[in-house]
């Protein structure tokens, strides 16, 4: 048998199945929704999409995804933001959370009552305005920074209320949202904001559909366990969720966070909302982009 022939032709084979791969990948759950609003990032399926943003962008709505976010949104260019805006409209998906302004992980601002960081977090606030009405945007995510630890607390919660109001003045006629995000200690310490109730006192506080909570799953698995009973507590100023198990920071089913019945209980009080996929993968390469949707696929049914 003269094996030349043959050898060739399995080379072609194999070659054809590796240029294949990622569309075979890209199919298996083509067309298939969640039944809840997921949002990936950029980079999440960095390997089997390309670098492009907007091809990462159509793959993620190829495997079902009906929702993006982008931290860093607001610091790209405008031609960036411009092009992941039209591919979001051209696959039908919405976009959730970017980050509204600059956060201060070394000092107190907006608990401290300065005027000036109050007029600062002000601007960022009016400048994301913009952003969000360029990339068809309703959410931005908020972090009043440290706590201040020569004020009483009372005055410290007195001064970002007040800053949370005159902010909701800004977003309120555009119909844009601001997600206050309680961070967990170990992650953040010496934040202001670190529990779902402290966020929810506040939210009651400045009184507007301009000011939710951004309940990120993992920080209050850290933070404060109890995880449905303080979600059905807050349920009512809850405007966005992000996800992450613990330890680790990865996909569902990576650690501790019984996610099945957590998106159970949270799409049985029927919410139409997004949930963000911030955290990283278990697996690196497209097994881990794979592992990824799988695990989200199993959690989700």
């Amino acid at each position: 048998m003269d094996r030349r022939p043959f050898v060739k032709k399995l080379s072609f084979g194999a070659s054809l199945a590796i240029i294949s791969s990622n569309k075979l990948f890209s199919s298996i759950y083509e067309n298939e929704k969640f039944k809840l609003n997921y949002a990936p990032h950029l980079g999440m399926f960095e390997n089997s999409a390309g670098k492009d943003e907007a091809d990462q962008i159509s793959f993620m709505s190829e495997m079902g995804f009906a929702a993006f976010e982008d931290n860093s949104m607001k610091s790209r260019s405008l031609s960036t933001q411009n092009k992941i805006s039209k591919a979001l409209e051209s696959n039908n998906m919405s976009m959730g959370v970017f980050v509204a302004h600059k956060i201060y992980w070394d000092k107190p601002n907006l608990t401290s009552g300065d005027s000036s960081f109050r007029e600062e977090f002000l601007k960022d606030i009016r400048e994301s305005v913009d952003v969000a009405k360029r990339v068809n945007a309703k959410w931005m995510t908020v972090v009043p920074g440290l706590l201040d630890q020569r004020k009483n607390i009372s005055y410290q919660t007195s001064n970002v209320i007040e800053t949370l109001k005159r902010a909701s003045d800004i977003l309120e006629p555009h119909g844009l949202v601001m997600v206050l995000e309680p961070l967990n200690f170990r992650d953040h310490p010496g934040l202001f904001l670190s529990r779902s109730p402290q966020a929810y006192q506040i939210c009651k506080s400045v009184d507007s559909p301009s000011c939710k909570i951004l309940f990120d799953i993992y920080h209050q698995q850290i933070q404060e366990g109890n995880l449905i009973p303080n979600i059905e507590s807050c349920w009512d100023e809850i405007g966005y969720f992000q996800i992450g198990d613990n330890p680790g920071r990865k996909e569902p089913l990576t650690g501790e966070i019984n996610y099945n019945n957590i998106f159970k209980f949270i799409k049985e009080k029927n919410f139409d909302g997004i949930l963000g996929m911030e955290h990283g993968k278990s697996l690196s390469g497209i097994k881990g982009e794979k592992e990824l949707i799988d695990a989200y696929r199993r959690v989700d049914s």
